[in-house]
């Protein structure tokens, strides 16, 4: 959808193994969408910024390269282009919105940014639509809904409570906004792609 450069994975997806009876489990690590967001505090030119729905985007217009915020990420979700990346005519063919993040270019910042043009359409973003095994939710903490693949919305407190949810290394204080299920009935074949 984003037309991601090579080299570079938005969501990047580890394969864990927590006990040796138990098959292994997929641990998808995403822009964290942190309410506290060290990248966007370091950002001396204010490229990266929290928009009030708390998305936090890259504006590539105003990047200068200096990967401050790749430092100050603990969660490894930021991408820098060293070179130009190579691009498809339906990508030149759009004009730059910090809302889809291209056409990419060279010396800039790049992350996951949960799709916010869909989202303002009333749709999940591409990883949600995308993920036919159900897992990825996506929806408004403040509305206390969520939605996935299937279509099925739930409360997302009752999920998180229900189902024992976290947040990945909630610890660090940068109260990030992507929750996590814990695994459960780990007895199942990787998703063919």
């Amino acid at each position: 959808m984003h037309f991601v450069p090579p080299g570079q994975e938005w969501i990047k997806v580890f394969k864990n193994r927590d006990n040796h009876v138990a098959d292994a489990y997929w641990f998808p690590r995403p822009c964290m969408q942190c309410d506290n967001s060290p990248c966007a505090k370091v950002c001396p030119v204010g490229a990266t910024f929290k928009r009030e729905d708390g998305i936090v985007l890259v504006d590539q217009e105003r990047c200068i390269g200096c990967r401050y915020c790749i430092a100050a990420c603990p969660y490894g979700s930021r991408s820098f282009n060293w070179v130009e990346p190579p691009h498809t005519p339906q990508e030149l063919a759009a004009k730059y919105s910090v809302e889809l993040n291209y056409p990419h270019r060279k010396g800039v910042v790049e992350k996951c940014i949960f799709c916010p043009t869909l989202a303002r359409e009333g749709k999940l973003p591409a990883c949600a639509q995308a993920c036919t095994m159900n897992a990825i939710y996506f929806g408004d903490q403040v509305e206390d809904v969520v939605t996935n693949h299937a279509g099925v919305s739930v409360s997302f407190t009752q999920l998180i409570r229900e189902k024992g949810g976290f947040s990945f290394m909630e610890d660090l204080g940068t109260e990030p906004r992507v929750w996590y299920l814990p695994p459960r009935d780990r007895v199942y074949a990787a998703p063919k792609g």
